[in-house]
């Protein structure tokens, strides 16, 4: 049904709890997994003292968390895509990446905004309601 899985992930605990469900689905469909990590330009100016050097550190912690996972994935027998490092705004990169890419996304229903445990976070609502491809989205464990 399914042959390429798109995991955009941040380290988050959403991100990882997502994880599992997004191997399962892969090795389910003989799906290849694409793992993406967005810089996320809007976190603030380029221009502004020190910014070209902390996204230089957001790429190169999103290589790090990009890599860790797709060594998680092909420990669980997943065929992965990996080096997806992209700098946009989150949900925007996500929707083009799936939009060019996927057909499945799976993501954790909150990353690291703090957004309240009662609300999907404001990139995976974002994603959800702008997708073309189907989006399942995953609970963070400790949620009732």
């Amino acid at each position: 049904m399914y042959d390429h899985v798109l995991l955009p992930t941040d380290g988050s605990e959403a991100a990882m709890d997502a994880e599992n469900e997004t191997f399962a689905v892969a090795t389910d469909n003989d799906a290849t997994l694409h793992v993406l990590f967005v810089v996320d330009e809007t976190a603030g100016p380029l221009n502004v003292r020190g910014g070209d050097e902390r996204f230089e550190e957001a790429e190169a912690e999103g290589e790090e968390v990009v890599a860790e996972v797709a060594e998680r994935a092909t420990q669980a027998g997943v065929e992965t895509v990996t080096e997806v490092v992209r700098q946009g705004t989150p949900y925007e990169t996500i929707l083009d990446y799936a939009e060019e890419n996927c057909d499945l996304v799976v993501m954790g229903t909150h990353g690291r905004s703090g957004i309240d445990r009662h609300l999907l976070g404001s990139v995976t609502e974002k994603v959800v309601r702008r997708s073309n491809p189907s989006v399942l989205t995953v609970r963070v464990g400790d949620e009732g």
